[in-house]
């Protein structure tokens, strides 16, 4: 993985590709690649490590000329990041070109059979016997490249979306894809393709979503086709793209993770729009109700995601019980897949992703639909594999998130599924009409109560400058507040490559206590609620030990600030709904440590945004 960019039609594809491949940044990568052909029909590879800037420079005395091309950034799976494993991989006689996301499983087994007919290979990639395993079929076949691509991956064990242009067929594009996202855009004489909307957006709004063991037949100045693996014609559904260029600039903000940041009064307002009457008696979410008696009598309801997600998941589990009464188990997709659990037709499985193309997750939707169960996905990305492979499901609608580090899609995800957990509550009676109306209302309020918060910025700037270069961070929270702990120290890990961990605060005297010094500071999630007092508690044991406290707190705490060395003061809400409050300073502090130590914010190290693969 990570991002593909196709053009085929009457402008310079060159600048076109670029420009999708820098929209595509955000997704992370090492290395970057793009494959031209001009009007003498020669194919022109191009390809380095390191940024799409650099590519671009290598490429300012080159024959960029063609109006049909491919390109690619690459995140590293099979082989280290170089200029001979970067993307796009060529046959032997250069004439085709392929580039490809995901991971080809069986990938040894061909290299040995194709080195047995003479094949030589340059890298050390999954990507190259693709594009070998075509130009053999090819050659020795005669047939024509759509049937040299068809019989390829009929060999082809893993995920894969790739995108094939040859020298023999210089009005062509062949796309395919299997468990890895591929979109397509129509616009008039034109067509463009890559992993996301984000590069296309600007040139159609008009797409097409690719579906597993589907090809697309993307000919210069004829209607799209689409066909199966098996040959067979497949319906072609053009949607309309809800998205807007300026969703994918910065507007004025240094890095898209800071917009993102301050975006979140906005995008958790079009998150809860329309799902919450007004007098706060009524949470509506139609996946829910189109399948209340799924809810109403499901004995069980099993959560599984990656990263922050788990994270919102933990969130949601917890709310989901207290709320709902159903019992609630929290997976990581990755240990859920192969863990052979009990699921049964009474079960959901609740999917959540802010792409909607993780493939873990994707892997955890395939084996709980295998053994009966109703699968409901919480996913980003409209149009998304997950959200087209789940029963039904919500949208969290955030708006495209760019930055690799995830901030609003955190947020959009916990209020989803509190608003979930409210449905199902209210379908089951499970909750008082009272209780119902408060929570809804308070989960209105959320947006303003966001905006306050974020008026902190410039405090947690400047308290950032006093732990931009310590080693290590402890982060505590209890109940509700556990998981917004792991988030946090997640955050900080992930882009300031300080390590952090996160723990239930009762737990630190169970072992994590024996490394607090003054050189370890601990983050407090400590809002007031019914475990404030022991959170009290915890932290005069830190600082009995010499250790520094930041404590984030709700206005108009005099406890812990007596205490703390620095606090932070956060808006009152219902204890459930403190995580998404109380995740906004944990956002900033890591963002500005960030900053302070000079790291890509945006596009944090090993990093990527969508992780197709295992």
């Amino acid at each position: 993985m990570c991002g593909i960019v196709g053009y085929i039609g009457v402008q310079q594809a060159f600048p076109i590709l670029t420009k999708g491949l820098h929209r595509l940044e955000y997704r992370g990568y090492d290395s970057a690649g793009v494959a031209l052909i001009n009007t003498e029909n020669r194919l022109n590879i191009y390809k380095s490590h390191g940024k799409v800037s650099e590519l671009e420079r290598f490429c300012e005395s080159k024959d960029i000329s063609g109006t049909i091309g491919i390109a690619h950034t690459r995140w590293a799976t099979h082989g280290e990041p170089n200029d001979t494993n970067a993307h796009p991989h060529f046959s032997t006689d250069r004439r085709i070109a392929i580039v490809h996301n995901g991971t080809i499983e069986n990938y040894t087994v061909l290299k040995q059979v194709l080195e047995q007919h003479g094949c030589v290979f340059d890298s050390d990639t999954d990507t190259e016997v693709v594009v070998k395993l075509i130009e053999y079929v090819y050659r020795s076949t005669g047939c024509s490249l759509l049937n040299a691509v068809r019989e390829a991956l009929e060999q082809v064990v893993g995920a894969y979306a790739i995108a094939v242009i040859s020298a023999d067929a210089p009005d062509t594009i062949i796309a395919a894809r299997k468990s890895s996202p591929l979109v397509i855009g129509i616009a008039d004489g034109e067509t463009f393709l890559a992993s996301d909307a984000s590069p296309i957006i600007e040139h159609t709004n008009q797409v097409v979503y690719l579906r597993d063991n589907e090809i697309a037949i993307i000919k210069r100045g004829e209607p799209l086709q689409v066909i199966t693996n098996k040959n067979e014609p497949s319906t072609i559904d053009i949607q309309t793209l809800r998205m807007s260029v300026s969703q994918l600039e910065k507007g004025g903000y240094p890095h898209f993770m800071l917009k993102e940041i301050f975006e979140q009064p906005n995008t958790l307002f079009d998150c809860i729009r329309g799902r919450i009457s007004a007098d706060g008696t009524k949470v509506q979410l139609s996946g829910i109700e189109d399948n209340a008696s799924r809810f109403i009598n499901a004995k069980r309801i099993v959560l599984v995601a990656c990263g922050t997600s788990w994270h919102a998941g933990l969130i949601g589990g917890r709310l989901i019980e207290e709320l709902a009464r159903i019992p609630a188990r929290v997976e990581y997709a990755s240990e859920f897949r192969y863990a052979n659990p009990v699921i049964s037709s009474d079960d959901i499985v609740i999917a959540i992703s802010q792409s909607g193309e993780t493939a873990d997750t994707l892997a955890a939707i395939k084996l709980a639909k295998e053994r009966g169960a109703f699968v409901y996905g919480v996913c980003n990305v409209v149009g998304s594999s997950i959200a087209r492979a789940t029963d039904t499901g919500t949208y969290i609608h955030v708006g495209p998130e760019i930055g690799v580090a995830s901030t609003k899609a955190f947020t959009g995800q916990v209020t989803v599924l509190t608003m979930m957990a409210l449905a199902i509550a209210q379908l089951k009676g499970t909750i008082s009409p009272d209780a119902l109306r408060s929570t809804a209302q308070s989960i209105c309020k959320i947006p303003s109560q966001i905006k306050q918060t974020l008026k902190l910025n410039d405090k947690i700037e400047q308290l950032s400058r006093t732990y931009t270069y310590v080693h290590n961070f402890l982060y505590l929270g209890r109940g509700y507040n556990y998981p917004t702990a792991l988030e946090g120290a997640l955050k900080l890990k992930e882009i300031s490559y300080i390590h952090a961990e996160g723990y239930p605060a009762a737990e630190m005297k169970h072992g994590p206590i024996a490394l607090i010094d003054k050189e370890l500071p601990t983050v407090f999630i400590a809002p007031k609620d019914e475990l404030h007092e022991k959170v009290v508690s915890n932290i005069q044991q830190v600082k009995a030990r010499g250790g520094s406290v930041i404590a984030i707190v709700t206005a108009g705490d005099e406890i812990i600030p007596s205490m703390a060395d620095h606090v932070l003061e956060i808006p009152s809400s219902p204890e459930c709904l403190s995580p998404i409050i109380a995740s906004i300073p944990l956002q900033l502090l890591a963002y500005h440590i960030a900053v302070m130590k000079g790291c890509d914010v945006d596009m944090p190290r090993n990093l990527a945004k969508s992780v197709t693969v295992e």
